[in-house]
């Protein structure tokens, strides 16, 4: 995990890193991020904006202000380390990334404020990841959730709340979405190909002197994926080269 070793800087300004695990954990707010579309327009309409490899850059992103707050709570950040690496693989191609399948026999403790918030957010991302692959018009709605939940855990919110207006701003021009003004229909099961989208790196979110260009972030992201252990992550299928 060479790559997430050194914390963003957005994020320990934060507080997330060994904070109190305080923030309300009820029925009432469980079931909000479990069904988060109704009463957050606004946030669908914003993440709309984004393309598709814009999304999985921050989903990416998301899951790791998730891994930061919960490191050193739960033995399941291990496993959310190898989630995010295969996040950003799956921008540069993603078929060299398995599916980002999570407790599919519901076997895995969801109760309790820690468990229950990593139970929400790697559900949240293997939806994600299940739009992503079918090139679903409709992948920038399933953030929607992780966005609130990634929030909801964070102590000082106003740092994430400027942190998530400044990247989607820069994501809307660097990687806007072709087809956020048509009227879709969810009925419709047409196919969106991402495939000729520019890439997408880490530094774009967490990196203040990143300069973004399409060769900085393909030569972020490129040297990222070259420092992997392609071995200890099962998610990673990097045999498999970019069609």
């Amino acid at each position: 995990m060479r790559n997430l070793n050194n914390v963003p800087k957005v994020i320990m300004e934060s507080k997330s890193i060994g904070h109190a695990i305080d923030y309300k954990w009820t029925k009432k707010k469980i079931n909000k991020l479990l069904d988060p579309i109704e009463g957050n327009d606004d946030l669908e309409y914003t993440l709309m904006q984004i393309n598709h490899k814009g999304s999985i850059g921050l989903t990416a992103a998301l899951l790791e202000w998730v891994y930061w707050r919960f490191t050193g709570y739960s033995q399941i950040t291990n496993d959310m380390q190898k989630r995010i690496e295969a996040l950003w693989c799956s921008i540069n191609n993603h078929e060299q990334t398995n599916p980002l399948l999570f407790d599919t026999d519901f076997k895995i403790p969801a109760a309790g404020s820690v468990n229950g918030a990593l139970w929400i957010a790697l559900m949240n991302v293997t939806m994600i990841d299940v739009r992503y692959r079918k090139g679903s018009y409709f992948l920038q709605n399933d953030l929607v959730g992780l966005v609130l939940l990634a929030r909801h855990i964070t102590p000082k919110k106003k740092n994430f709340d400027n942190w998530l207006t400044q990247t989607i701003a820069k994501l809307a021009q660097s990687h806007p979405n072709p087809y956020k003004n048509d009227k879709l229909d969810e009925s419709d099961e047409a196919i969106y190909d991402s495939s000729n989208e520019p890439l997408i790196c880490r530094e774009f979110f967490f990196d203040e002197k990143f300069e973004y260009s399409i060769e900085a972030s393909e030569n972020a992201i490129h040297g990222f994926i070259n420092n992997l252990d392609h071995k200890a992550n099962s998610f990673l299928n990097l045999s498999k080269k970019a069609s």
